[in-house]
């Protein structure tokens, strides 16, 4: 097992409903111009964990994986965005400059599914979140974050979600 550094947090979830709420915590806790990085293989909750945030950020829209359309776009009822990009199926960070990723930024939050295809377009300070498939129901989640608005960010997640 590794050993990770005080602000990194490792979490086990045994349903996508967990998942869910686990996003609903975060979502709430998000400002524009924050990103946020999900890695892992297919079907390892990066989806359902998106739903969440979404919800918990306030938007009424259902989301749904982005993969063939690239960046799904979510809105609150005050006009407030939140892009969902999958990543998946760019080749290089250039491609996704074409995609106005710095605009993404600077008008709302950005979730980027895959950002291991992207990675030279991506700023440095985000929280990564590395999803893991571990049986049925079950998701292994270890968040990193790195920056000081995300390490401000998951104290406070921390604080909601487990209240310590």
């Amino acid at each position: 097992m590794p050993i990770y550094d005080s602000n990194t947090l490792e979490f086990f979830s045994r349903s996508p409903e967990q998942t869910r709420r686990l996003g609903i915590r975060i979502g709430v806790l998000l400002k524009p111009g924050d990103i946020i990085c999900l890695s892992g293989e297919l079907g390892s909750g990066k989806t359902t964990l998106v739903q969440g945030i979404s919800q918990g950020w306030g938007s009424l829209d259902g989301v749904t994986s982005p993969t063939f359309i690239i960046v799904n776009e979510y809105h609150k009822p005050d006009g407030k965005s939140l892009y969902h990009l999958d990543a998946y199926r760019l080749q290089n960070a250039f491609e996704a400059e074409d995609l106005d990723i710095d605009q993404m930024i600077e008008e709302g939050i950005l979730i980027i599914e895959w950002p291991e295809q992207i990675e030279d377009a991506i700023p440095n300070e985000r929280l990564t979140i590395k999803m893991q498939w571990m049986a049925d129901e079950q998701r292994g989640m270890l968040f990193q974050p790195q920056g000081a608005r995300y390490h401000k960010l998951m104290a406070e997640f921390r604080q909601a979600a487990f209240r310590r």
